[in-house]
């Protein structure tokens, strides 16, 4: 993965990833037009896809609903790296096929800088200013998911392995 960054700070709570007044439907593209609406209401205007949110510590707090990664994945966000995510929505990431770091020096990385992710090797480098962070690799399982696309995706290409 590779992508630009956009910076957020702490405890960004799943309402601020996608409003509640939005949850009158699960549908990824009209999820993905309001994600982050309120946090920068010029958020989905100014990325591309594929482009790497970073945040401060909690990224994903508050109500547990999955539509925040699936709204987060559907924009386009290829990643969110952060000190520390909600364990809730760390789960709800990973069962939607979002990936997310853990990295504690997340703060050091600015908002436009290009970084690039190496989820295999646990690295993510900083290529606007030449750093280079380690961070604990994703589990194999969970890897796993993220490559199917979720959970969902996941328990398809299983059942059609199992019925070969």
């Amino acid at each position: 993965m590779r992508g630009k960054v956009w910076k957020f700070g702490e405890n960004i709570d799943t309402d601020l990833i996608i409003a509640a007044r939005y949850l009158n439907t699960s549908e990824p593209s009209e999820l993905a037009k309001h994600v982050m609406e309120d946090a920068d209401p010029d958020f989905v205007s100014k990325m591309e896809k594929g482009d790497i949110i970073v945040a401060g510590e909690n990224f994903g707090c508050g109500s547990s609903r999955e539509h925040a990664p699936i709204a987060l994945k559907a924009a386009g966000v290829s990643a969110v790296i952060a000190p520390t995510f909600a364990r809730i929505f760390y789960r709800n990431a990973f069962n939607m096929g979002l990936p997310i770091f853990e990295l504690p020096e997340a703060n050091e990385i600015r908002e436009g800088d290009i970084v690039r992710i190496d989820m295999e090797s646990g690295e993510i480098v900083d290529e606007s200013s030449g750093k280079s962070y380690k961070f604990v690799p994703i589990p194999e399982f969970m890897q796993e998911l993220v490559d199917a696309g979720g959970l969902i995706e996941f328990a398809k290409k299983e059942l059609a392995k199992q019925g070969e």
